[in-house]
């Protein structure tokens, strides 16, 4: 929490959701990618994990985990219930954040944005069709962050991860790219992270 944390006022929430790869959680990666940039620019940042790893390491597992953590911050912080909320992942994670954000947004969070950095394929538009979160969810702001010299998530297969989520449907869509390879970028969180509560105002 940002260190002004007044659980009166309205707080955006950041949402994580890492990669299974190299048997990491979602605290892994609030800690290593998200924390420190969230919490400067006014959010909390939230990760939901289980006590010990899955068994096996699933959307389904992620996704009950997160709203475990939401449910665990609604009853921390009764108002919290209409917070805003932002997902966002990396690699692995970023597909996750497709079935996540549509997840929390089925079970009423307001969703104001999805981050996604460094994910070679459109696991989005799939989150769509099994949750069905309804129409309203394709307004989501959706921001997609590229290192130039990523190997792992090309640039060229980011903008058909674009692409692919636009043809579903979603309208508000931005790209960022960044001098890097297959990492987060700190500038490109807070540009997303600022772009969502701009458009949520």
């Amino acid at each position: 929490t940002p260190s002004n944390f007044d659980p009166r006022r309205s707080w955006p929430v950041l949402v994580v959701c890492s990669s299974s790869d190299s048997k990491r959680q979602n605290r892994d990666d609030l800690a290593d990618f998200y924390g420190r940039v969230g919490v400067r620019g006014g959010w909390l940042v939230l990760a939901g994990d289980g006590p010990q790893r899955a068994r096996t390491d699933n959307s389904a597992w992620r996704g009950a985990m997160t709203l475990a953590a939401i449910g665990a911050l609604q009853r921390s912080f009764p108002n919290s219930n209409k917070w805003p909320v932002a997902c966002g992942g990396f690699s692995g994670g970023g597909k996750g954040v497709g079935v996540v954000a549509p997840l929390l947004a089925k079970h009423g969070c307001h969703v104001i944005g999805i981050y996604i950095t460094g994910a070679n394929e459109d696991r989005l538009s799939e989150g769509y069709a099994r949750v069905g979160p309804g129409a309203s969810f394709l307004m989501t702001p959706v921001y997609i962050s590229a290192g130039r010299d990523d190997r792992i998530a090309t640039v060229e297969q980011q903008y058909n991860v674009a692409g692919s989520a636009k043809r579903t449907g979603f309208q508000r869509m931005k790209i960022g790219t960044f001098h890097g390879g297959h990492e987060v970028n700190d500038a490109q969180t807070s540009i997303a992270l600022r772009w969502f509560r701009e458009l949520a105002k």
